[in-house]
């Protein structure tokens, strides 16, 4: 699908007095899908079809990227990210839901499943997590790499580093995330550049990436959070990602207990758009897994119920 395609067929909601683009298509139980930095929901177009078959799927676009509005004073934030998408579910009418998340959305992924975890634990209504799974992104920020255009852009000279970027610039930076074998055709290039420059996005990019701050003052909190989860969790991840491959992979299985990790060799940053096939198998394998986690539930409730007279 190509990007006006894409555009063509979403959707707008209201957070804040700002305009959020966002995809709702399909029947079945709902799949959340966030997208990465400093991209947008578009990064699903190939998975949609085969999602779209067996979810509901929802998928915005955050606050600051791809078509919604880029506000240039506004302080953006992962909280603020995961109200934004607590306050789409509501509107929508949503109760429960699986997430789909990748780069920045596992951040916001992270935080949704850390409230989660607090309000069921505090007896509160709140939304049904009943499954996660993450793509590549920075879940440890010890073990993440940031390319050096992104540390530039963090820095205090991040300003005037968002001036210099260039569609040049952009286009040999954002294809070293992927593959060799797997990198983007000049015509997808331009797209992801539409994608980040619409609504003046270039010259917020400074102020969005302060994620990568974030990540390491509430890294017990979100870290946190994937150690608690009592829902399925499943990572499907590109090994030859630059910035957050191999070693986050490592450091997953060293801090999670029983981890669920599927390794995709020859595969980068972007799982689904390198590899939507193994994606897509993967994501259905975590469904079967969540079946099967249900069904044993059911009948441990029925076998504790007291015999009747």
């Amino acid at each position: 699908m190509r990007l006006q395609a894409w555009h063509a067929a979403g959707r707008e909601f209201r957070y804040h007095g700002h305009a959020i683009f966002y995809r709702d298509e399909g029947c079945g139980p709902t799949l959340l899908c966030l997208h990465g930095f400093p991209t947008a929901s578009w990064d699903w177009h190939r998975l949609w079809p085969g999602l779209t078959r067996q979810f509901r799927v929802i998928a915005p676009d955050f606050l600051g990227f791809g078509f919604s509005d880029k506000p240039r004073q506004h302080p953006y934030s992962i909280f603020d990210q995961a109200t934004l998408v607590e306050s789409l579910l509501c509107a929508l009418r949503v109760r429960n839901c699986h997430l789909l998340a990748h780069d920045y959305g596992d951040t916001v992924a992270q935080e949704l499943l850390a409230r989660f975890v607090e309000r069921r634990q505090q007896g509160l209504d709140c939304i049904q997590i009943d499954s996660v799974c993450l793509l590549n992104g920075g879940l440890f920020p010890e073990a993440h790499r940031p390319l050096f255009l992104q540390r530039l852009l963090r820095s205090p000279l991040g300003g005037w580093v968002v001036r210099l970027v260039s569609r040049g610039g952009f286009r040999r930076n954002f294809s070293r995330l992927f593959a060799p074998p797997n990198r983007p055709s000049p015509a997808e290039l331009e797209d992801f550049w539409t994608l980040v420059r619409h609504g003046g996005g270039t010259r917020i990019v400074h102020r969005v990436i302060r994620y990568l701050d974030e990540r390491r003052r509430h890294r017990g909190r979100w870290v946190g959070a994937l150690q608690q989860a009592s829902v399925p969790v499943r990572l499907i991840w590109g090994l030859e990602d630059p910035v957050s491959g191999a070693g986050v992979a490592a450091r997953y299985r060293q801090l999670i207990a029983d981890p669920d990790l599927i390794a995709l060799a020859r595969v980068g940053h972007y799982p689904q758009l390198e590899a939507p096939d193994a994606v897509l198998a993967g994501l259905q394998g975590l469904m079967e897994r969540c079946r099967r986690a249900t069904a044993a539930g059911a009948a441990d409730s029925a076998n504790a119920r007291p015999a009747s007279a």
